[in-house]
């Protein structure tokens, strides 16, 4: 059994974005809060995947890469504040419904259809599209390069949406 930990909010949020769910599809929580040293060993990991599919790229691009697909650690990660949440679709019975890929899929696996505006087929673009208006309706922002991860009151949601700070640090 996989648990994620979310803020409270974040919780009664998704709840909410539940309800504006067509009949028949419910929220998947993949994942909630991370650790930094998870968020750091993803990175790293990451970063090393990079450094051989790219052997010529300097060091500086490696990480920039690597920086636009993972929160780099050094930084107050989205997961690590307990204000991000990475989920997809299910059908009532549990099964899981196809987005265009897999959940966590990285840029050169997918051929960036991973990124959430990516050109994917009408199907796919029709649920991802149900997904977003759901999740947008009671205040989320999706990180753009991943369909799956959605912020409320992180640094990238304070960015996003205009506001002077964020609601959520690292505690």
């Amino acid at each position: 059994e996989n648990i994620s930990f979310i803020r409270k909010t974040v919780a009664e949020m998704l709840l909410k974005a539940q309800e504006k769910l067509p009949g028949g599809y419910v929220l998947m929580i993949k994942e909630g809060y991370r650790d930094i040293e998870t968020q750091k060993k993803i990175f790293n990991e990451y970063l090393d995947f990079l450094k051989k599919e790219f052997p010529n790229l300097p060091e500086q691009k490696l990480y920039e890469k690597a920086s636009a697909y993972v929160a780099p650690y050094e930084i107050i990660p989205p997961h690590s504040t307990g204000g991000a949440v990475d989920l997809t679709l299910m059908t009532n019975e549990g099964n899981e419904i196809d987005m265009g890929t897999k959940f966590n899929a990285d840029p050169e696996e997918s051929n960036f259809s991973n990124y959430t505006n990516a050109k994917i087929s009408e199907d796919i673009r029709e649920k991802r599209e149900m997904l977003k208006n759901a999740m947008e309706s009671v205040g989320f922002v999706n990180y753009p390069t991943e369909w799956w991860h959605w912020s409320y009151g992180d640094r990238y949601w304070a960015f996003i949406k205009d506001k002077a700070f964020a609601l959520y640090n690292s505690k």
